[in-house]
Formats: C-alpha cells, sequence, structure tokens
C-alpha cells in the first residue's frame, strides 16, 4: 500500500483488516489537471501486492477480491470523518483496544484537523 506513497498518491490512513481493507488517499497530479485515477492506483497495488504477499508468508491463491467502492470526500469534514471511521475499524471489529495497537494500521497523522488548518 505505501510503495508509491509520496510518488503518486498521499495515503492518510490505511488498515487491513482480515476481511477487508480501508485507505483514506489523495491521487497527485499527474499532468498539468489530470490526476491518477482511483482505478489505475488500485490496480497496481492489487498487481504488486500479491507478489509481495507471497515472498513474505508463503500465501497461495487469490489475495483481492475483484471490484471496489471508492467515495469522493467534498469536504474537510467528510475527510475527518472518514478517518475517524478507517481508525476505529479494528477496533469496533473487537480485534484491539486501542487502534495503534493493531499491526495492520497505518496513518500519517494522528490528527488530521492540523493539516487543514494549515493548507
Amino acid at each position: 500500500m505505501l510503495f508509491f506513497h509520496q510518488q503518486r498518491y498521499q495515503i492518510f490512513s490505511v488498515v487491513i483488516m482480515p476481511d477487508h481493507v480501508h485507505c483514506l488517499i489523495v491521487p497527485f497530479l499527474k499532468k498539468e489537471s489530470e490526476y491518477s485515477s482511483i482505478g489505475s492506483i488500485l490496480h497496481s497495488i492489487k498487481g504488486y501486492s500479491p507478489k509481495q504477499i507471497h515472498n513474505f508468508r508463503n500465501h497461495i491463491g487469490k489475495v483481492w477480491q475483484d471490484g471496489r467502492h471508492e467515495r469522493l470526500i467534498k469536504s474537510q469534514k467528510e475527510m475527518i470523518d472518514v478517518w475517524k471511521y478507517i481508525r476505529q475499524n479494528p477496533v469496533k471489529a473487537e480485534l484491539v483496544h486501542k487502534p495503534e495497537e493493531y499491526p495492520f494500521f497505518w496513518e500519517l497523522y494522528r490528527n488530521l484537523s492540523p493539516y487543514f488548518q494549515n493548507n
């Protein structure tokens, strides 16, 4: 997930759950007014990650389900709400007591509010 972080996109948070993944991602500009599509970013992630998982865990078989659910975030409040939702996913699933305890959780900032106040 982090391979092209800060190159093609910025990831604000990602959590890899036992049966799904949540990722808050902002694509970078490819050209003057053209962004990388979520489809092309996910294609890259879904193509690269199974090879790495196989090397790490000797996993055989399908890693990713077909399809995706994407959502265009239209406000700072909505982005913070999505970030909080992603952050709490392993807690709500009763896998840990705090998001930081979950080994498959990563975030760029502990709190997104200062990020938006400075930009």
